[in-house]
């Protein structure tokens, strides 16, 4: 009896092109005062998953943390190097503006 190839993602699981690095840098500069647990929600981690990779991203230099009154407010560091060999030149803001497409107006986004 032939057996059916393997689809590659039920055999591997969900997967992504992007690390969960990435996902929570690119929420947090969508939104600075964003809270662990939307960054959770919207990368499906939990929210200790979170506080790590963001702390180390704080730790790293890549994101600045301010408490303001009883939240964090974060900044992206936008002119440091990515870190892998293979994108070696190329910097954080690179990154982020390509995944977030070019910038669109107001009217545009229909507001």
């Amino acid at each position: 009896m032939k057996q059916k190839a393997a689809d590659p993602m039920e055999s591997t699981g969900r997967w992504d092109f992007l690390t969960n690095h990435a996902h929570v840098l690119l929420c947090v500069a969508h939104d600075p005062g964003i809270r662990l647990r939307d960054i959770a929600a919207s990368v499906g981690i939990t929210e200790r998953g979170a506080h790590k990779i963001l702390s180390a991203l704080v730790e790293e230099g890549y994101v600045q943390r301010e408490r303001v009154g009883r939240r964090n407010r974060y900044t992206v560091r936008p002119d440091l190097p990515l870190r892998h060999p293979l994108v070696q030149g190329r910097e954080v803001g690179d990154l982020l503006q390509l995944l977030r497409g070019p910038a669109r107006s107001r009217a545009e986004q229909g507001g």
